[in-house]
């Protein structure tokens, strides 16, 4: 049973005009043999784009795309011919499949987005996106998507000192998308941008110390 800190501040960050990623996994040039992905996960990336910044059109192959936004609006294009504005509250699925081609632009004066990258189950499907509306029951996860077989995505939204339990799964990443965790029997506080990483730990009680946005995803 282990839970690692991953700092905010650690991960690998990209700039340039107008916008802002950071990887907290190995991605392009930045490169480290110890930290290539989690389970299926193979990449975990946090954008903050400018209005008119952000993805020009760009290819994927094999696999599963999920976006979730935590201020601001992103316009996806891809060329199984969708034009989606999606915003918070609103999911984004892209399958990618045996390939498909993808901008992702931003709508809004200041847009910022998680991105994660999952290894699809069956990377030779035909590509497809959906997106979907999600309605966020304070105080406890609600699951948002399930894009493989081994993968859940759920989110919470917690008041300042109200706790969450985690619900149990063999291996989870819990990722502070807004606010702060307080200090826990798990580590010191967490702040915006950090995150846990579990192997096989139950029963994980987590408490905001300020209205606080917990993206967690598990992984059977």
């Amino acid at each position: 049973m282990t839970v690692e800190i991953r700092r905010g501040a650690a991960r690998f960050a990209d700039r340039g005009a107008g916008m802002a990623t950071w990887h907290s996994f190995s991605f392009g040039a930045h490169y480290d043999a110890a930290n290539v992905g989690f389970g299926p996960m193979v990449c975990h990336d946090e954008h903050l784009l400018g209005r008119g910044r952000g993805f020009e059109t760009h290819a994927h192959t094999g696999l599963e795309i999920v976006t979730w936004l935590l201020s601001g609006a992103l316009t996806h294009t891809d060329s199984t011919g969708h034009t989606e504005r999606i915003a918070p509250g609103t999911v984004g699925l892209l399958s990618a499949g045996a390939g498909v081609e993808h901008s992702e632009i931003a709508d809004a004066p200041q847009t910022r987005f998680v991105q994660v990258w999952l290894a699809a189950d069956e990377p030779e499907r035909a590509p497809a996106y959906e997106t979907r509306d999600v309605a966020i029951a304070p105080g406890s996860f609600v699951e948002v998507a399930r894009p493989t077989s081994s993968a859940t995505f759920a989110v919470a939204r917690l008041e300042p000192y109200e706790s969450v339990t985690l619900p149990t799964a063999p291996r989870q990443h819990l990722f502070v998308g807004t606010g702060a965790l307080l200090r826990s029997s798990l580590a010191e506080p967490l702040a915006q941008g950090d995150a846990f990483l579990i192997d096989d730990e139950h029963d994980v009680t987590v408490t905001a110390a300020v209205p606080t946005e917990l993206l967690l995803w598990s992984f059977n």
